[in-house]
């Protein structure tokens, strides 16, 4: 069927708004392949959403709490937070959304630094807002220079701590720092997707609780492994949620994925051990790879970024890995061509890779 003619137009800003690119997921002709692409804890959620899914799965003919009374208030009591400080989201995806939304406009300018999560950038853009993009020093966010990058049309700055997909962070002096540099009418927005994989750190919510213009991020899609269920969450100012919270849907969050997300919240010591296993993990896997003569940087999440000598290599690396089944994520798109990005898997799993690696550079120069 031929696609009909229509005079409809969207708005100006809309005219080609790029696509977010997700990794790939699959490999034509191949069974059984290891998809490390994503970020995903491939050892599955805790034992309650496991045990529990079942029996909540059947109540799916019910709307979901439109005001995520009851996760709301366990978040509140496992961080010892105000729960009317709380908004929950499809994702932290769409409280990203929401806040380029609710507080930016045409010709206002939304900061990310330079190999940031994508989203920032769309997600400025789908408002007819200008992203801007700062340098990072050795893919690492700097103060400096986010603070020379502001002006007067700049409404938010979103800082991803720790980093995807370069797997840095900067400590909380900085952000602190960052904080009393920039001025009171513009929002630091604090993407804590990964912070649970960085041992006694909170993410920015004790900052939070000191300055008005922070809000802060987070999900339960990589270390709770609820990233097929679409829940986040974002904390700050009373003002700043009640304004989320008259533009965001009413029902955005299903009932199944609320009662999940409760589950998992509530199971602190799963955190704990999910936070040991991959820090051990990834450890051993950086240092096999260091031994390769890989470049890495120090990750604080549950990732690597590979540097390599060319985008070409890059590409025959990538290529010669799924041929042996392993799925990584090619890293072009947020300015690092030459790289490739690698899930942390489990203890088997490191290994085969480790020694799919090894081959590669047996058998080719090495890096």
């Amino acid at each position: 069927m031929k696609n009909l003619k229509i005079n409809i137009q969207p708005l100006s800003h809309f005219y080609n708004m790029p696509l977010y690119e997700s990794g790939e997921s699959a490999i034509r002709g191949q069974e059984n392949v290891v998809k490390l692409s994503a970020n995903e804890n491939m050892n599955g959620p805790c034992d309650e959403v496991l045990n529990q899914f079942a029996y909540y799965s059947k109540k799916t003919f019910e709307y979901p709490d439109s005001n995520h009374f009851a996760l709301r208030h366990k978040i509140g009591e496992v961080h010892n937070i105000d729960p009317n400080r709380i908004i929950c989201g499809a994702g932290s995806d769409e409280i990203i959304q929401l806040l380029c939304r609710c507080f930016c406009e045409q010709n206002d300018e939304v900061i990310y630094t330079e190999h940031g999560f994508l989203m920032y950038k769309l997600s400025a853009l789908a408002t007819g807002a200008k992203p801007v993009e700062v340098k990072e020093n050795n893919r690492t966010a700097s103060i400096e220079n986010i603070c020379t990058a502001i002006t007067a049309q700049t409404k938010i700055i979103f800082l991803a701590n720790p980093n995807n997909p370069t797997g840095t962070m900067i400590s909380e002096d900085e952000i602190e720092k960052l904080l009393s540099k920039i001025p009171s009418n513009i929002l630091l927005v604090l993407d804590g997707a990964y912070s649970e994989y960085v041992d006694s750190f909170d993410g920015g919510i004790s900052l939070a609780n000191k300055f008005g213009n922070l809000f802060v991020t987070r999900t339960f899609s990589k270390i709770y492994a609820l990233g097929g269920l679409r829940v986040g969450w974002g904390y700050g100012s009373r003002d700043i949620i009640d304004v989320l919270n008259s533009v965001r849907s009413p029902f955005n969050v299903s009932s199944v994925g609320l009662k999940m997300a409760e589950l998992s919240i509530a199971d602190v010591k799963f955190v704990s051990h999910q936070r040991e296993f991959n820090r051990v993990n990834r450890e051993e896997l950086r240092n096999k790879l260091l031994g390769l003569g890989l470049k890495i940087d120090q990750s604080f999440a549950n990732f690597l970024l590979l540097r390599l000598l060319s985008e070409e290599q890059a590409n025959t690396i990538d290529s010669f890995l799924k041929k042996k089944g392993f799925i990584l994520r090619k890293v072009g798109s947020y300015g690092l061509p030459k790289c490739l990005r690698l899930s942390i898997g489990n203890t088997e799993v490191c290994e085969k890779l480790y020694l799919a690696l090894a081959e590669y550079f047996d058998q080719n120069d090495r890096v």
